[in-house]
């Protein structure tokens, strides 16, 4: 079995040469980083190149903070946070080919700079790293449940993203609700369903799941308004719209919609055109769905909150934070209605 990496034990367990404690983004960036392919393999520089950029690595931290609350081993809670985040960033990889998007924090995503065939080999090796070092964890702790969690939770997330190929409008606002949670909640969900398994709080499980679905369906409903104001980081304002990408703006403003306007839209809808996207983006922004999806979003965060409160104060003082930061973006939706 793999033990820890040299420069991750050396960060782990010892200060940096200047005293100073490494942080856990530190730890975590030297361990997934040193389970890449060695320079020369095959996918080598891709790999390095997208972890060259790490991003927050929210959800491996949020399982190692839940670990340390638990008293959960060290070295099982760093291959499992390992797992959630490689696992995370193999998504994001298979996200930007899917969607053509050619950034990814800031720089080249993997198949605008090495092309799609390696962008989609690394992706697939990444998940197959992510059961490894699943397995790794789920060996060091006996806790063999780790290995469904996490193949449990692939599968919801696939499903998720699947849907997103269908150009069929969802109109129906549960149906949406759907096929935000399985895209955005299940890897939210991971790190700290498998940390309560390790440390004997799985009947917590189903609460954990309940909080994140709730934060993660609230958070998609913040880009998808962010996505009519602008200021989601889309190259053209509506972007959802015009691929045809559910929306829950979408779909409210859809429902709002009565006889001729909504023939007319669906026949456009269905069309695929491009031509026309910016009346019904004009439409929809002086309609009321914005401010709609935004009450909405925010009887989810109050959702989210109540289940929390249900959970061992543990896990609650990992999942606040949390909260806080998606509630942050979904403020900053709100502000963008007044634009709208």
């Amino acid at each position: 079995m793999t033990d820890l990496s040299t420069q991750a034990k050396e960060l782990l367990f010892e200060a940096g040469g200047n005293g100073v404690s490494p942080s856990p983004s530190e730890i975590l960036h030297a361990f997934i980083t040193d389970r890449l392919p060695a320079a020369g393999e095959p996918l080598a520089e891709a790999a390095a190149h997208h972890f060259a950029a790490p991003g927050k690595m929210l959800r491996a931290k949020m399982a190692l903070r839940a670990a340390d609350l638990l008293n959960v081993d060290q070295r099982a809670a760093l291959h499992w946070a390992a797992a959630i985040e490689v696992l995370h960033n193999a998504s994001l990889i298979h996200d930007d080919i899917c969607d053509g998007d050619k950034l990814r924090r800031g720089r080249p995503a993997v198949w605008s700079v090495y092309g799609r065939d390696v962008a989609l080999t690394l992706g697939d090796w990444m998940i197959a790293l992510a059961f490894e070092l699943a397995a790794e964890a789920a060996q060091r702790s006996q806790t063999t449940l780790l290995m469904k969690i996490l193949a449990t939770h692939m599968k919801t997330t696939t499903l998720g993203e699947a849907r997103e190929f269908d150009i069929r409008p969802v109109t129906d606002w549960h149906q949406y609700l759907k096929g935000a949670g399985d895209k955005t909640a299940p890897l939210l969900t991971a790190p700290l369903e498998g940390v309560a398994a390790m440390a004997l709080h799985g009947s917590a499980a189903a609460t954990i799941g309940d909080c994140f679905r709730a934060l993660g369906n609230a958070y998609q409903i913040a880009n998808d308004i962010l996505n009519f104001s602008g200021d989601d980081g889309a190259n053209t304002c509506g972007s959802d719209l015009g691929r045809r990408a559910p929306n829950g703006v979408v779909v409210l403003f859809r429902q709002g919609l009565t006889g001729d306007e909504l023939f007319r839209f669906d026949s456009w809808y269905a069309s695929g055109e491009v031509g026309g996207l910016e009346a019904w983006v004009k439409s929809l922004r002086n309609s009321p769905a914005p401010a709609l999806a935004a009450d909405r979003m925010n009887a989810l965060l109050d959702d989210a909150t109540c289940s929390a409160a249900k959970l061992p104060a543990e896990l609650n003082a990992v999942i606040t934070p949390i909260q806080q930061l998606l509630q942050q973006v979904c403020l900053k939706s709100v502000a963008s209605l007044k634009k709208v």
